[in-house]
């Protein structure tokens, strides 16, 4: 899939297309996350960083991740083991 942004917009913004690809990318692996489309796995590579940086992001953003409760009584079961 491609994007196209115009050339106009691109050129008024600071950092240049390299720092406009990235927070795109960025943007939507966020959006797409919280939204519940895809997984932190694969909203981690589409944003093209580690995991753990994404997680950072999550944090900052203050976007929760999902946790439904069968996986908290999956937990209180292993912690109760």
């Amino acid at each position: 899939m491609t994007l196209q942004i115009p050339d106009e917009l691109l050129e008024a913004a600071p950092g240049g297309v390299a720092d406009w690809e990235f927070e795109a990318k960025k943007e939507l692996a966020l959006a797409f996350y919280a939204r519940g489309l895809i997984s932190a796995g694969k909203a981690s590579e589409l944003a093209g960083v580690p995991r753990r940086q994404f997680e950072a992001w999550l944090g900052e953003r203050r976007i929760e991740r999902p946790f439904s409760d069968a996986d908290l009584r999956a937990d209180l079961e292993w912690a109760a083991s």
